[in-house]
């Protein structure tokens, strides 16, 4: 009886969470599909009197979005490829390669982690203003094609590995490139999936770094364009909420899709 009111009082602790992780985005798409009036009005109205659906159009013609998803698309690709290959090769090396100085500069590496990314911003600006990149989609995507987070969440992967599947493929013949490629790599899929889904969700999200490198309206990314869009249509509440659904739904679909693997990938890692 005691387990049973448990997992009652359980559900109700979790249920009331979701409710309230879930209060933001409703609330954000029943103001998307109301009148300007409605979404300022005092006390506020929760259902319009009718679902102004022509907000998603309205935004669609106030920016050139298929653009905005074009270049955030390419930006997210590349820059998740890049970090699957270049942390999962450097992580391969942490982990499974004895050289000189080994967890020193691995330890080098973690302390980046404990630096604000802001700080790099200066740094990472001059250095594409020098290679004369800006406004520029490369000049978006270099600078995220490495990441120590995504190389320290692949180390712990390969670490769990047995070394006895190394020496086999040794004395087959293998060298270190073909037994990360063609033996490691394989068995730490779930690790990649989970390295997938966080690089592309922060690099669809991200703002501060598109908004200072890219001043051009054709290279902007979906987060760039929505504060823009925010800063031309200040009071204009039911269009900002209209563009951050739109520019939120593919990530969200996303997610759902590969919400298993994810949290596959996450528990099997140990983060928390």
């Amino acid at each position: 009886m005691e387990d049973k009111k448990g997992k009652i009082f359980l559900h109700i602790v979790l249920i009331t969470g979701v409710v309230f992780t879930l209060i933001p985005f409703i609330w954000m798409f029943l103001t998307s599909v109301k009148t300007l009036g409605e979404s300022i009005q005092v006390p506020p109205v929760i259902f319009p009197s009718e679902f102004k659906w022509s907000n998603y159009k309205d935004v669609m013609a106030t920016m050139p979005f298929m653009k905005f998803y074009y270049n955030t698309i390419v930006y997210t690709v590349v820059r998740t490829i890049g970090q699957i290959i270049f942390c999962s090769m450097a992580a391969y090396a942490f982990a499974r390669i004895e050289f000189p100085f080994r967890n020193t500069i691995f330890v080098l590496l973690l302390a980046v982690l404990m630096v604000p990314g802001q700080i790099f911003l200066l740094p990472q600006y001059l250095i594409i203003q020098k290679l004369g990149l800006l406004n520029t989609l490369s000049g978006l995507i270099i600078p995220g094609l490495f990441s120590s987070f995504g190389t320290f969440l692949m180390r712990q992967f390969f670490m769990t590995l047995p070394k006895e599947l190394e020496e086999a493929a040794i004395i087959d013949g293998c060298n270190h490139f073909q037994i990360y490629y063609k033996i490691m790599l394989p068995l730490v899929k779930p690790g990649i999936v989970a390295l997938i889904i966080i690089t592309a969700l922060a690099s669809w999200n991200q703002l501060m770094w598109p908004l200072i490198v890219n001043t051009s309206t054709d290279k902007m990314t979906l987060s760039a364009g929505l504060a823009a869009l925010s800063g031309q249509h200040g009071t204009d509440y039911p269009l900002a909420m209209a563009g951050a659904i739109l520019g939120v739904l593919p990530m969200l679909i996303m997610f759902i899709i590969f919400q298993k693997k994810f949290i596959e990938g996450m528990a099997s890692t140990g983060i928390k």
